[in-house]
């Protein structure tokens, strides 16, 4: 029954790819689709309420090479089976909206086909029991983005930026190439010092054997750079902004619960590994905030409603990896769980409002459209309230969490970055929120006619919203459990898979609580609420103006709107260098001189011996008579004097 988790997704593809196209009902297709991801939500579910917990199950026996033996196998414990419960319930929510939100759509059958093969993929990343087949997901992963991203090929990405879908694609699949190449170091590594694969081993050994701390800085910063590529953290984070070039589903399925917290669950099932390796955690921590305030500064400026949200997804990531960076496993694992709820909320209630608006993504041509869509909008309103932190919401207790950890356990710096992002997190949702439900209307009535969407679109906000609410209950923080008697579950359930870990580094469950958390707290509440109440001043309901970023700081403005010049300075320091190596030294040099000239060489031998041999065919007898005799005579010689 277990394998059915992994495989079912699998099996939707399968079917969908080969007879797709003969079912002609969108509802059976999108049935099937979210079928296959539905029921290993409830199988996942039905292992955990009866705590039929942690075990390894096996597939089949893949390969052998040498002393490296490699089984399909799949490891179902607390860590695993969290994620395999975010993924498959927040999928099977994207399924459903998919059916409604791509009605109509000539390759229907095509887009579930790829959405049940991403959640195969992401499924064998986190259930792995080995590293070689969590790179099998990891690389699926990436493919199944690639072909999502790129789903409407033909078309041009018409936000403020105009990308085609295609090189949006393919930007996502060679920058997660980058960070794979030190991931599969990091395997290698890991083999050459532990002589296995598997994830028990592996911590199993750090934790009895410690080794040379340099190796394990070294596995560490290899581990972390193919996290960078997939979750998008500093320097490799600008192909996640031009993946909103997809459709809106496959925005809310990398970005919420899926894809982009690969990342985050790597880093968490090798933490003794970091653990042994003070350096690494640091630069962890450090890019971590960097790219938190770098993303969160970017999404105050920008005009497309999919680009806020993408800016947002990277500095929430920032967070997460800051988290981690000092330690903080389990609250890095809670931002993820919530994140999943409100991210995946916003996204698909961006989606609603394009469906609504005829595809129109500017919110500077919008307005007003609370009364037309108010499902969207009530929704929409609580999931920017969590995300911005706000008591009681689920975002101000992950949030806090993480703060906090990283204020005790970090650096002051360390929180005061990651304050600042806040900050920018509540003012740039608000600025979104007005711009987009409020002020007066910036659009043709009659000729957008903008529209609520239909229930199978808002069925799935509404579910997220509410968990976007109450999701916070899974990690009360010690501080407020004390008071009102509740403990943090999320912790509690987590602690067995993070204990190694935890030794490590010494870290025990607070016996105490700090007066310094409750200000810390408080500090972090108020933060969210004055960056909330400064964009509903600058951007209140009445509001008319859309600019008044750039009307109030036109220079600091440039300068985000151009998104700190990265892709520019990408492309001038590697993309047009190589292009221009490429086609003078390797072009010209290589290829043409060299590959070229030796296949043409060969042929140009060839023909020059044959036209020599050629001339020996004359057709006349005495002279054919005249070579038998010269070949006797010195076959004779040859004989005689050898």
């Amino acid at each position: 029954m277990l394998l059915l988790i992994p495989f079912l997704p699998l099996l939707g593809f399968a079917i969908l790819s080969f007879f797709g196209k003969r079912l002609q009902s969108e509802i059976v297709i999108g049935s099937i689709a979210t079928a296959m991801v539905a029921i290993p939500f409830v199988i996942a579910g039905t292992v955990l309420l009866s705590q039929g917990y942690p075990q390894t199950v096996t597939a089949f026996h893949w390969f052998k090479a040498g002393s490296l033996t490699v089984d399909l196998a799949y490891s179902f414990d607390q860590l695993s089976i969290l994620f395999t419960l975010i993924i498959t319930g927040i999928g099977t929510l994207i399924h459903v909206y998919s059916i409604g939100y791509m009605h109509g759509d000539r390759s229907f059958f095509r887009f579930f086909a790829y959405l049940n093969l991403f959640i195969f993929m992401m499924l064998n990343l986190v259930l792995a029991d080995n590293f070689v087949v969590t790179f099998l997901g990891w690389e699926g992963v990436g493919l199944a983005s690639y072909l999502l991203i790129g789903f409407w090929y033909e078309r041009r990405f018409d936000g403020v930026d105009i990308v085609w879908t295609g090189d949006a694609a393919k930007k996502a699949f060679v920058m997660n190439r980058i960070g794979d190449v030190g991931m599969l170091v990091a395997m290698f590594l890991v083999f050459l010092h532990f002589g296995s694969l598997r994830y028990s081993d592996v911590n199993a050994a750090v934790v009895a054997v410690p080794i040379d701390g340099t190796i394990m800085t070294i596995i560490a910063l290899c581990l972390f750079l193919g996290a960078t590529g997939k979750s998008a953290q500093l320097p490799l984070y600008t192909w996640l902004p031009d993946a909103m070039a997809g459709p809106t589903p496959v925005s809310a399925l990398i970005h919420a619960a899926t894809m982009v917290t690969s990342g985050i669950f790597l880093l968490a099932r090798c933490a003794p590994i970091f653990a042994l390796s003070p350096t690494a955690m640091n630069i962890v921590a450090y890019i971590g905030v960097a790219t938190a305030l770098f993303a969160a500064t970017m999404g105050l400026v920008q005009n497309d409603i999919k680009k806020v949200l993408a800016y947002s997804t990277v500095s929430q990531l920032g967070f997460m990896f800051a988290a981690l960076g000092v330690g903080a496993t389990t609250a890095a694992i809670f931002h993820v769980t919530t994140h999943a709820f409100f991210k995946a909320c916003l996204f698909l209630g961006a989606g609603s409002v394009i469906h609504g608006m005829h595809e129109e993504q500017d919110i500077q041509k919008m307005g007003g459209l609370r009364k037309y869509m108010p499902v969207t909008y009530s929704t929409f309103l609580i999931s920017s309230i969590a995300i911005a932190g706000i008591f009681p919401f689920s975002g101000f207790f992950s949030k806090d969490e993480i703060l906090w950890n990283v204020y005790d356990k970090g650096s002051p710096i360390l929180w005061g970055g990651l304050v600042l992002a806040a900050f920018c997190t509540a003012f740039y949702m608000f600025r979104l929120l007005n711009l987009t439900f409020g002020g007066k209307e910036r659009f043709d009535v009659y000729h957008t006619k903008p529209h609520e969407s239909p229930v199978t679109m808002t069925f799935p906000l509404v579910v997220l919203s509410f968990l976007a609410m109450v999701g916070g209950l899974l990690g009360i923080p010690h501080a407020l459990g004390h008071i009102i008697h509740i403990p943090n579950v999320l912790e509690e359930f987590l602690l067995p898979v993070l204990s190694p870990a935890n030794q490590i580094l010494h870290r025990v469950q607070p016996t105490e609580i700090h007066s310094i958390e409750y200000i810390l707290m408080l500090v972090s509440l108020g933060i969210g609420l004055l960056g909330i109440a400064i964009a509903s001043s600058w951007y209140r309901i009445e509001s008319d103006s859309p600019k008044i970023l750039s009307e109030k700081f036109s220079g600091v403005y440039r300068l985000l709107w151009n998104k700190y010049f990265v892709d520019e300075l990408y492309g001038g320091l590697i993309v047009r260098p190589l292009q221009k190596l490429s086609s003078t030294i390797f072009y010209h040099s290589v290829d043409t001189i060299g590959i070229d000239g030796l296949v043409n060489s060969t042929g140009t031998l060839t023909e020059i011996l044959s036209s020599f041999f050629r001339r020996l065919q004359t057709g006349i007898v005495q002279r054919y008579a005249l070579f038998m005799m010269v070949g006797i005579a010195l076959t004779l010689l040859w004989l005689l004097f050898a």
